[in-house]
């Protein structure tokens, strides 16, 4: 359980800010169950690309189980997840328009 920990604390917080992302911003939902998807796989992807920045890798202490590292995750996961559903409804919304 201590090695799924963060992981559904990314998830959670990607889907999170997937979906916040979709209903502030109407143009770039994906829908709940996309926004959702896109959101969960952007919150592990960003805490991945998060934990290469020299200064972020010992917040996110890969695994550890102290608060600061499992909030890190949360934050990073929550921002990935933000971004990749902007991304995904952007790449949707030119192609409709083509």
């Amino acid at each position: 359980m201590e090695a799924l920990l963060p992981i559904i604390i990314q998830l959670v917080a990607g889907a999170v800010g997937g979906n916040a992302l979709g209903a502030a911003t109407k143009s770039m939902s994906l829908g709940p169950v996309g926004n959702t998807i896109a959101g969960a796989v952007g919150g592990v992807g960003g805490t991945w690309i998060a934990a290469l920045v020299p200064a972020l890798s010992a917040m996110l202490a890969g695994g550890s189980m102290d608060a600061g590292a499992l909030v890190g995750q949360g934050v990073t996961g929550l921002v990935g997840g933000g971004i990749l559903t902007a991304i995904a409804g952007l790449i949707k919304n030119n192609v409709m328009k083509s």
